[in-house]
């Protein structure tokens, strides 16, 4: 009998990718990166002097805050922030569906910082909501554990927006799949020149911080197809939204 010879057929290779979180995807398909790993040496944070303990911006906003322009008053953070110090574990038994316990998460936003590098808090004592909507960060903000209430805790206290000079892979991710926050990366070290208590303003459509406390304005990297994802709240919101899966 003669043998039948058999003819794979295609497959798809899946081959992994390093690419910048910042970077515009052309597909209309929703996709996300897999985002640069960081290889620096972690560095003692270092924080600059809060320009004033009592916030008294200087100036004024302006401006309503829209999907795309963000205003507000910015804390000021320094490199290699954990999710730890974000959210600490032990407020991870908290249930961010629950409107409750989605409140009283945001109130532990960042309370795992040492005060002795930040002495103003990120929020007020038996506040649940906190004064500056906009964190200003170095390198490698949200590294450490993967925990996806780092981004909610975050939006639950108000954030809009996080500008850092890079992110851990996971922490960019869950702020995308969440929503709750703009993880958008600067072309320098703005956490340097900015401090505690400016008001700036975030032009998304531009690319462009605006710091109305010093007068200066930066550039950043474009948030490309991830914008329209957190826009819609998450991943899942913008799948109904787009039609990718059933609306509920």
């Amino acid at each position: 009998m003669a043998a039948t010879l058999l003819t794979p057929s295609p497959t798809t290779i899946f081959t992994s990718t390093t690419i910048k979180p910042s970077l515009s995807l052309s597909s209309p398909t929703l996709k996300f990166p897999f985002y640069t790993t960081f290889s620096k040496t972690l560095t003692t944070q270092h924080h600059q002097t809060p320009r004033a303990t009592t916030i008294s911006p200087r100036a004024t906003p302006s401006t309503t805050p829209s999907p795309t322009s963000f205003h507000g008053i910015c804390y000021v953070l320094g490199d290699n922030i954990d999710t730890d110090q974000i959210i600490p574990a032990e407020h991870l038994t908290l249930v961010p569906s629950k409107p409750a316990e989605y409140e009283k998460l945001g109130s532990f936003a960042l309370c795992g910082l040492p005060s002795a590098t930040y002495p103003t808090p990120f929020i007020q004592p038996n506040k649940t909501k906190s004064t500056f909507s906009i964190l200003i960060a170095g390198e490698n903000f949200g590294c450490g554990s993967s925990r996806e209430h780092a981004p909610v805790a975050l939006g639950a206290a108000g954030v809009t927006a996080v500008i850092a000079e890079s992110y851990a892979r996971i922490f960019f991710r869950n702020s995308v799949a969440t929503g709750e926050v703009y993880p958008l990366e600067s072309e320098g070290r703005v956490c340097d020149e900015c401090r505690t208590g400016d008001v700036v303003t975030i032009e998304l459509g531009e690319s462009r911080l605006v710091n109305h406390t010093t007068g200066k304005e930066y550039k950043l990297k474009p948030i490309g197809d991830m914008g329209p994802v957190i826009e819609a709240g998450g991943i899942f919101a913008y799948a109904r939204a787009t039609q990718m899966i059933p609306s509920q």
